[in-house]
């Protein structure tokens, strides 16, 4: 059987929701920490319903990833990581050596939380800067501070070099309001000083719903040019590479050996656990989200369909574990690109099929071949480092407009 090998668990709960962000999460108040304080019973109510959740599952092997992420998953002690970690354990059982990851937020931790969690069994940590600068932090509705984050890093950095951690992962946003070339490269500087072994870099989102849609409507938020927004990604490429970090997805960079291997499940199309509010699990293909709110995950889990899921747990031997249009679409945000034969033989190519329509295709990208933004190794494409992949939305765009085309295989002769 094709069990998952990885699990992700969503804890919800925030301080507060920052201006740009649409998760699942439940603000509990700037004062809410602890397993005794304020939004404490709310926590553990929630646990309780995850706790039942993990336990409907019957099959499984063991976990060769775990993610908690949320949210702010730091908010919890670490005698309920603990716990959840152990039921994990007892469902499915860790490979050795299991990548196992906590999120944590700047603000919400200190050395003694740090080391419970640690000791709870977590062994790579992600934490959440978004920003070394204070002005930008405020603007973006950050709750923690430029001294929280160094006081973070040096911590996490700590447990790192002394054997404590397996790695670590700092995540940052760019092409934010206000933001130039100038002061982002001193941002990446700064959180260079570091050394995190992993870096995720994200390009500013405006969600529908959010804070800062609502600014954008009333042409409050002045965001970087397209122009500008290109140099801000190009030369966090450069910087990145410059301090030998290897850029394996296009918002991902990592030293050799620190690549995140639970990211890299959703990418390759592997199956995943998901638990929890508004998680999703992908098993043998099919994708399954539980509401976005707790009353409606609380009232899914007491629903009769929560207990007629026994179709959703099953997980068949069959070698495609997710849809191939995913496939193709995670697949291009990879340094490896797509493997375009693979692919199209799974859709009901044969070999010949494939190599007397692989010169139409190639006409068709030919723009995006000639200007270097789409290389080919055999029948692999992937974007190029750095332009391709900065301006990834762009050729994607091209790309999927082909993939579409031959979507339908009983009709890829005719369509190329």
């Amino acid at each position: 059987m094709n069990y998952p090998r990885s699990a992700y668990l969503h804890i919800p709960f925030c301080h507060r929701r920052c201006f740009y962000c649409d998760f699942p999460v439940v603000p509990l108040g700037d004062k809410a920490s602890g397993e005794n304080g304020p939004g404490s019973s709310s926590i553990k109510s929630y646990l309780k319903l995850l706790n039942r959740e993990i336990s409907r599952v019957c099959v499984g092997g063991p976990l060769s990833t775990v993610y908690i992420g949320g949210g702010t998953p730091s908010l919890l002690s670490s005698s309920q990581i603990f716990d959840l970690l152990d039921l994990l354990r007892t469902r499915f059982g860790f490979q050795s050596g299991a990548e196992i990851t906590l999120e944590l937020d700047p603000a919400s931790f200190d050395k003694f939380s740090l080391d419970g969690f640690l000791n709870a069994g977590v062994n790579r940590l992600s934490l959440g800067a978004q920003s070394f600068n204070d002005k930008v932090l405020f603007e973006l509705g950050r709750r923690h501070t430029s001294k929280d984050l160094h006081e973070a890093c040096t911590l996490v950095n700590e447990s790192f070099l002394n054997g404590k951690l397996f790695s670590w992962s700092l995540d940052l946003i760019q092409n934010l309001p206000g933001q130039d070339l100038l002061s982002w490269k001193e941002e990446l500087l700064e959180a260079l000083d570091f050394s995190p072994p992993h870096l995720s870099v994200y390009d500013l989102s405006i969600e529908k719903g959010t804070v800062f849609a609502l600014r954008q409507k009333k042409g409050d938020l002045i965001l970087p040019t397209e122009e500008l927004a290109f140099d801000i990604s190009r030369l966090t490429s450069e910087v990145l590479k410059e301090f030998g970090y290897s850029r394996y997805e296009i918002s991902n960079y990592a030293f050799p050996g620190h690549a995140s291997r639970h990211n890299r499940v959703y990418w390759s199309g592997a199956s995943w656990w998901g638990f929890g509010q508004g998680a999703t699990s992908c098993l043998s293909g099919k994708r399954f989200s539980r509401p976005r709110t707790r009353e409606g995950y609380e009232k899914w889990l007491n629903s009769k369909e929560f207990e007629r899921e026994d179709q959703f747990f099953e997980v068949s031997d069959q070698d495609q574990l997710i849809p191939l249009d995913d496939l193709f679409i995670v697949g291009l945000r990879r340094r490896e690109g797509i493997d375009l034969r693979d692919l199209l033989q799974r859709m009901g190519w044969n070999e010949d099929l494939f190599q007397q329509n692989i010169a139409n295709l190639k006409k068709r990208w030919n723009y995006q071949i000639e200007m270097g933004w789409i290389k080919q190794r055999g029948s692999r494409f992937y974007l190029s480092d750095p332009c391709g992949m900065e301006i990834s939305n762009q050729i994607l765009v091209e790309m999927l407009l082909w993939w579409d085309s031959v979507n339908d295989y009983s009709c890829l002769e005719s369509r190329l």
